[in-house]
């Protein structure tokens, strides 16, 4: 007896949606590890989130650090000893309060954050670049959209703050 054909798939089956939403987490996964490779002999991708969190948010306390990275103080801890150690960020007495250290990225530390978020914006680019004006303007409404509903803000673009929250990644506790 012969198989009777699925039907094709609907545009607005969410299961389609999802399979091409995973797609693209792939491919934006992969963009990310390449904007790594000249830092990645320093820096691995949790800390180079937590330079991330550092550049956007300004001085801080680890407990606070570690409460945004969704991690325990003493991984967080772990991870700075490591950053201070190659140059990236640096500990700092808090000038309102002498008993509490703040966390601040060095000079090179913000360097390393311009640097890698230019070489992830570039590959975006020419990814996006390839496709027509059409589906471009159709992925803008469609990555708006998701981007709301997941909760997310827009990412800025370089001349809107100088580099302020340039990976877009928010407070996960406004969400909520």
């Amino acid at each position: 007896m012969a198989r009777k054909a699925a039907p094709p798939e609907r545009m607005d089956d969410v299961d389609a949606v999802t399979r091409a939403v995973l797609t693209a987490s792939r491919v934006l996964v992969a963009v990310s590890a390449r904007s790594l490779t000249e830092v990645e002999d320093r820096v691995t991708l949790p800390q180079f989130r937590m330079l991330v969190v550092l550049s956007s948010r300004g001085d801080m306390k680890l407990v606070a650090l570690a409460e945004l990275l969704g991690v325990a103080p003493s991984t967080a801890m772990r991870m700075v000893d490591r950053l201070i150690a190659a140059g990236l960020a640096d500990r700092q007495t808090n000038p309102g309060n002498r008993r509490e250290t703040l966390l601040r990225l060095t000079d090179e530390g913000r360097h390393t954050v311009e640097d890698v978020t230019a070489r992830r914006r570039e590959e975006i680019a020419g990814i996006v670049e390839r496709l027509s004006p059409a589906r471009r303007t159709a992925l803008i409404a469609a990555l708006t959209d998701f981007n709301v509903a997941g909760g997310e803000p827009s990412a800025t673009s370089p001349e809107d703050d100088a580099g302020l929250h340039p990976l877009g990644w928010t407070d996960p506790s406004a969400h909520g």
